[in-house]
C-alpha cells in the first residue's frame, strides 16, 4: 500500500506538526510511568538531611540520565510548602540556610533541584548549591556571601554555565523583543540591592503574545522558563518568576498563590483571564550538568 505524498508545502507542514504532536503525547505518557516510583517516597519536605542521603542514590540508579533525573526530582517535590527568600549564607547579612528542602520559592526550587540532581548526599547537594548560587571571584574561588550571590535571574541566564539561555535559538529574531537595561539600577539612580554592582545587558525575550506551539515544540524534554515583567524594568530587574517546563507544556514552579510547588499547564497559567496575561514575556534556559573535576 502506497500513500500519495503529493502534498502542498502547507499540507506537509500541517502533517509534520500533527506527527510531532502525536509523538509528544505518546512520549509524555511513556515518560510519566517511569517516574511513578517517586510516589512511594516520603514527601521531601518532611525528611531530615540524613534521610535524604538514603533516597538520593535511588534517583541516580533509576534515572542515570541527568535530565530524566531532573524530571523525577521535580515530580517528587510537588507540594513543597512555599516560603519566599528562604536561603542565605548562614552568616553575615542573611543567616538563612545555604540549602534547604522544607520550603521553597521559585528560584530556590530551580536551583535546589539542580543541586539534588548532581548529588548523592545532602553534603553533596550543599556543595553543589554553593557552585550554582554564587559567583566565583577573579581567582575562580567561590565563597558564599550576600554580594557574591546570583541575585538576578537574567544575569544568571546570560552568564552562568549551568543555566544557559536558549531563547534566541528557538525563536526567530523577528519574534523577539529586546531590553537594554542596567541590572540592579533603579530609575532614580540608586541600587535595588546594596551590592556595589550593576551590569549593562542587552536581553532578548519572547513576548507572551508570540509564544506559539512552533516555539514550544523545539524545547528539550525539560528546561527552565523565566518570566519577564516590564513593570520591573524601572528597578533594574527583568525576571519576575521562574520554574521548570516539562514536555513543552507542564510548568512546575513554587507558587506564591497556591502556597506550594505545583504542576500546571503553561498556557493556562500565563492567562489571568481571557484578555490579560500574567507576564509580558518569557525566556527559556537549558540546564547543563556541572562538569565533574
Amino acid at each position: 500500500m502506497f500513500i500519495n505524498l503529493a502534498l502542498s508545502n502547507e499540507q506537509r507542514l500541517l502533517f509534520y506538526k500533527f506527527f510531532l504532536a502525536i509523538l509528544s503525547v505518546y512520549g509524555v505518557y511513556a515518560d510519566q510511568s517511569s517516574y511513578k516510583w517517586t510516589e512511594s517516597l516520603p514527601d521531601p519536605w518532611t525528611i531530615s538531611n540524613e534521610q535524604l542521603d538514603l533516597y538520593l542514590p535511588h534517583f541516580h540508579k533509576m534515572h542515570p540520565d541527568y535530565h530524566d533525573r531532573l524530571i523525577a526530582l521535580n515530580l517528587w517535590r510537588l507540594g513543597t510548602p512555599y516560603g519566599i527568600f528562604c536561603l542565605g549564607e548562614e552568616q553575615g547579612v542573611d543567616k538563612d540556610p545555604i540549602i534547604r528542602f522544607d520550603t521553597s520559592d521559585c528560584t530556590v526550587h530551580v536551583l535546589t533541584t539542580i543541586a539534588l540532581a548532581e548529588s548523592y548526599t545532602f553534603q553533596n547537594a550543599k556543595d553543589a548549591m554553593i557552585k550554582i548560587h554564587y559567583k566565583p571571584d577573579q581567582y575562580g574561588t567561590i565563597t558564599p556571601t550576600f554580594r557574591s550571590r546570583w541575585h538576578f535571574t537574567s544575569d544568571r541566564l546570560l552568564n552562568h554555565p549551568n543555566t544557559v539561555n536558549i531563547t534566541s535559538l528557538i525563536s526567530s529574531q523577528e519574534d523577539l523583543e529586546n531590553i537594554k537595561i542596567e541590572l540592579n539600577k533603579k530609575q532614580n539612580g540608586s541600587q535595588f540591592l546594596n551590592l556595589d554592582w550593576t551590569s549593562f545587558e542587552s536581553i532578548d525575550y519572547i513576548p507572551i503574545q508570540k509564544l506559539s506551539d512552533d516555539i514550544l515544540i523545539k524545547l528539550p524534554s525539560i528546561c527552565g522558563a523565566a518570566f519577564v515583567k516590564k513593570d520591573y524594568f524601572r528597578n533594574g530587574i527583568v525576571i519576575a518568576h521562574e520554574g521548570y517546563l516539562i514536555n513543552s507544556r507542564d510548568l512546575i514552579h513554587a507558587s506564591s498563590i497556591e502556597k506550594k510547588t505545583v504542576k500546571v499547564d503553561l498556557i493556562s497559567y500565563l492567562k489571568e483571564d481571557k484578555n490579560t496575561f500574567r507576564f509580558d514575556g518569557i525566556m527559556f534556559f537549558d540546564i547543563k550538568e556541572a562538569q565533574k573535576k
